[in-house]
């Protein structure tokens, strides 16, 4: 009988012990990661109602709290650009939780950040409901607008355009787009409707932590190119002078497969050719023979260096994919497909975008930002990110060297539509083939060449050659004016 009490008592105990350490673990070990998880939507119900901070662009809000006269919830949080921003913004619902911007700065638009403790005794010395900081955001508001409207409805496709010399984001758009109000409104049968109507939608990104810009991973095609020029003459072993092999097929031994040149330039005219006129026409196999003579860790290491499934630091606030983007294990057909974009090599625009603001900035990669001021609810700035280097992707004679190139592409190659009277553009174009006749057109460059004050990418996906030249280099030009007549 004595044993058997003994053995309650332990049990007893073991569970005390258990429910204790739960608890403990709950409430300060992990509170701040099941704070931040955005599946917890506890947070979100303590707050739905109150008078969050704005999110700020250009001096008006793009996300708010409005008073609703009610007395169960006296705010409600909208969305006045819904589509254009959602991406940045993300939404905060009371259904589905927090997203974008709405979830990685929630402490500070809910007030409840540590820089924001004054602020939190002040209000309830003076019994004030609590009210969240205001987030002011780098974007150009013109151009973020500019940039949506140049992806057609119906089309698949990001933008992202920054400044090279300080990393600052100045737009950032993909569509499919959605409005956030949808999924924000206080009906709550509206909102799961919506919700479900929403993802049906083919090619929509309502992923809790990323949007398309800083989430899909895309065959980045021959923008990649500039990947294997920065290797090759990081090895030693090319300089600007160099003569590339540049046959109409390349062959491997032992097999049938041949890799084709580029059929869209003028890459047949010569057996063998300069960087400058490899890049201008964009032709494959000098950098495929490039890349099978340095072998594929030189290509990775410099792919890497660029940033490609790499850290974006700290500065952008919203989540990001990154993972391996250049494959292992590759044969000789696989390494050549894979340094001109194609095969398993995968990229988002915002990777494309920092490699090429790289290359604009000397070498050197900014780390991308979002925030231009944090301020509190009396409009105290309490936070003022400075621009941080990330990076260092190259040499600076490296990098000017790859402009020289760039501008000869956009000057005297394929990528002449993104041309700009009186500026000089350095810029590459790229196309992954999907299969039946579908690809992604990609543009990447910055102008002017040499005094870098914006960087454009632009990815059109699952379109055909014709359509990607009319909605990539051409809508780069359109950016690149706006940005420089401002």
């Amino acid at each position: 009988m004595n044993q058997a009490i003994r053995h309650s008592w332990v049990a007893a105990i073991a569970m005390f012990a258990l429910i204790f350490g739960a608890i403990s673990y709950v409430q300060v070990i992990g509170a701040d990661e099941l704070k931040a998880n955005p599946w917890n939507q506890r947070a979100v119900l303590q707050s739905f109602c109150n008078d969050r901070g704005a999110v700020i662009v250009g001096g008006s809000p793009v996300a708010e709290s409005v008073e609703t006269g009610s007395e169960t919830c006296a705010f409600q949080r909208t969305y006045p650009q819904p589509e254009a921003y959602a991406g940045i913004t993300g939404y905060f619902s009371q259904n589905f939780g927090a997203t974008g911007l709405e979830q990685s700065m929630g402490a500070e638009l809910a007030g409840n950040s540590d820089q924001l403790f004054l602020d939190r005794v002040g209000q309830l010395f003076l019994g004030n409901q609590p009210k969240g900081a205001s987030v002011e955001l780098t974007i150009d508001p013109e151009i973020q607008q500019l940039a949506y409207s140049l992806i057609p409805d119906g089309q698949r496709g990001s933008i992202v355009v920054t400044n090279p010399k300080t990393g600052a984001i100045l737009a950032m758009v993909s569509k499919p787009s959605y409005d956030p109000n949808l999924v924000a409104t206080q009906d709550l049968a509206a909102a799961d409707a919506s919700m479900n109507e929403l993802i049906k939608v083919p090619g929509i990104n309502l992923n809790p932590n990323v949007s398309g810009p800083t989430g899909e991973l895309l065959a980045p095609g021959s923008v990649f190119k500039l990947v294997d020029t920065a290797a090759a003459l990081a090895s030693g072993k090319y300089n600007k002078d160099s003569e590339l092999p540049n046959p109409a097929e390349l062959p491997f031994e032992g097999i049938q497969y041949r890799l084709p040149n580029y059929a869209g330039g003028n890459c047949y005219t010569r057996d063998t050719a300069s960087f400058a006129f490899a890049l201008q026409q964009s032709c494959n196999t000098p950098f495929a023979s490039i890349a099978l003579d340095l072998g594929r860790d030189a290509i990775a290491e410099q792919a890497n260096k660029f940033g490609f499934g790499q850290d974006m630091g700290d500065q952008l606030k919203l989540d990001y994919a990154s993972g391996n983007t250049f494959p292992d294990d590759l044969d000789g057909p696989g390494l050549a497909q894979s340094v001109i974009g194609q095969k398993d090599v995968r990229a988002t625009p915002l990777q494309v975008a920092l490699m090429t603001a790289a290359i604009a900035n000397d070498g050197v990669q900014m780390q991308p930002t979002l925030i231009k001021t944090l301020r509190s609810p009396d409009l105290r700035v309490i936070d003022e990110p400075q621009p941080k280097p990330l990076r260092t992707s190259t040499t600076p004679e490296i990098a000017n060297q790859i402009t020289e190139w760039m501008v000869s592409a956009v000057s005297e190659g394929i990528a002449n539509r993104a041309a700009v009277p009186g500026v000089q553009v350095a810029g590459k174009t790229g196309t992954a083939e999907l299969g039946n006749g579908a690809n992604n057109s990609w543009f990447t460059g910055f102008a002017p060449a040499n005094n870098p004050q914006v960087g454009v990418t632009i990815v059109m996906e699952g379109v055909d050659i014709t359509t990607g030249a009319q909605l990539t280099s051409p809508n780069a030009k359109r950016i690149f004016e706006a940005v420089l007549n401002k």
